[in-house]
């Protein structure tokens, strides 16, 4: 007897959920603001008041492969980015910080808040390691959970954003 594979079964497993489903703004606000005052800081606390964001925007972000895929991106401006790293530093922050240095510090701070969604997040996943750069494209509006908050007066959007569907290809 011959089986025709109407790829059915396969659609139904390939269905991913959206992260609106999984996680709420509330529960990445306080994941957000206990990695903050782990790595920053007691006294450096996330005030949840938007921001308009500065026009030289940085971004650092994880991408998480699992049951969800997508990207936990954390976006403020180049110098809040700087004035993060010497919180994060101390007292080691050297007098003139190098582009390298912002990249380790506000890497690792997306680390820490996207390896804290990924826990909350069903399924076993993977976690890459933090990017630095301009931020991933938001492919679909629909599989977005995202904060806006201040740290220090200064605006910082924190973003869980679906990798699905792919982005079109441009010719």
């Amino acid at each position: 007897m011959t089986t025709i594979d109407s790829g059915e079964r396969r659609r139904a497993v390939d269905a991913r959920p959206l992260i609106t489903e999984l996680i709420d703004a509330p529960t990445v606000e306080s994941i957000a603001g206990e990695a903050w005052i782990a790595l920053v800081g007691e006294d450096e606390v996330l005030i949840p008041i938007p921001g308009d964001l500065p026009v030289d925007p940085l971004s650092a972000w994880v991408d998480v492969v699992g049951p969800w895929t997508g990207s936990v991106v954390l976006t403020t401006g180049r110098r809040t980015a700087a004035e993060l790293t010497r919180a994060l530093l101390g007292p080691a922050a050297p007098a003139e910080l190098e582009d390298e240095d912002v990249a380790d510090a506000f890497g690792e701070i997306a680390n820490v808040v996207g390896g804290n969604v990924k826990a909350a997040l069903p399924g076993p996943s993977g976690l890459s390691l933090p990017d630095v750069g301009d931020a991933p494209a938001v492919r679909n509006p629909a599989d977005l959970c995202r904060i806006d908050v201040l740290w220090r007066g200064q605006p910082v959007a924190i973003s869980v954003q679906g990798a699905l569907p792919a982005l079109p290809l441009t010719h």
